[in-house]
């Protein structure tokens, strides 16, 4: 069966405005954008020309983990906070490869994804996908509205990839990871993405300049505080490292560019 996905109603969309989900569209070559988003988007690439080929490693990222979770850990239940818009292969797309039975529910904040969320609902007749339009700082909504879909008694795979360096401390992001992880059972496993000024300071600080000036906030965290997502968890090999470095044995039809600084950590873990 497949999911049921989001009910009609208005879609509300600021085009006045950049948001990331958009902006990281047109970096992967996408046309879902708006001007806005365009411009930010060439203003990155102005100061790092690498930018595009960043947010690629990031969507490559995802894809192994997704693809480890269901080939060696046996995951075959999905929750994908902050989805972004559809670029193939989704994560659904990577999990019913390797187990058509698998279940997934995304959710995101941006009416342009509620827009092209058919495109995220295409499961499996064996398994299932839906579709949640609420923003990760209501996590109460988004693990209700879970249940609908996922059994929350099973290990579920919660993936916040590229999400937490668009919250704040206003947000307390520790505590909505948190709160996320702490819904699942034994078994669960964390899959995050962020963005670190680590290896690239004075880069990464004219990309912060730049969204405050489009009104998005972005928060580039250390090594150290993007570890402390993790905190009671076990990491998977290799643990919390650049994304190129996880599993680079997984790739498939990834690239290389070398003078790209990758400002990206990343990492896998399992709740025991």
């Amino acid at each position: 069966m497949t999911g049921t996905g989001p009910g009609p109603g208005p879609v509300r969309i600021d085009p006045s405005r950049p948001h990331p989900a958009r902006v990281y569209d047109w970096f992967l070559g996408g046309k879902d954008n708006y001007p806005v988003d365009e411009e930010l988007g060439r203003q990155i690439m102005g100061v790092d020309g690498t930018a595009r080929h960043i947010a690629r490693t990031n969507r490559w990222f995802m894809q192994r983990a997704t693809l480890w979770l269901a080939a060696e850990a046996g995951i075959r239940q999905y929750l994908d906070i902050g989805t972004g818009i559809p670029t193939e292969p989704n994560l659904h797309q990577i999990a019913q490869r390797v187990a058509p039975e698998s279940r997934i529910v995304y959710a995101d904040n941006d009416p342009v994804v509620l827009k092209h969320a058919e495109a995220l609902l295409r499961s499996t007749p064996e398994g299932d996908t839906d579709y949640v339009q609420a923003d990760v700082r209501e996590p109460g909504r988004i693990l209700r509205q879970a249940r609908e879909s996922l059994d929350l008694d099973r290990p579920v795979a919660l993936s916040l990839v590229a999400l937490t360096h668009f919250l704040g401390a206003e947000d307390d992001p520790y505590a909505l990871v948190a709160r996320l992880v702490d819904a699942l059972p034994s078994g669960s496993h964390l899959v995050l993405s962020q963005l670190t000024a680590d290896f690239d300071p004075e880069g990464v600080g004219r990309g912060v300049a730049m969204y405050a000036a489009g009104g998005v906030t972005l928060a580039p965290r250390t090594h150290a505080e993007i570890a402390r997502f993790f905190e009671g968890l076990e990491f998977v090999d290799p643990g919390l490292v650049q994304v190129t470095d996880w599993r680079p044995e997984l790739a498939d039809g990834e690239s290389v560019d070398d003078s790209a600084v990758i400002s990206l950590y990343g990492a896998v873990a399992r709740k025991p």
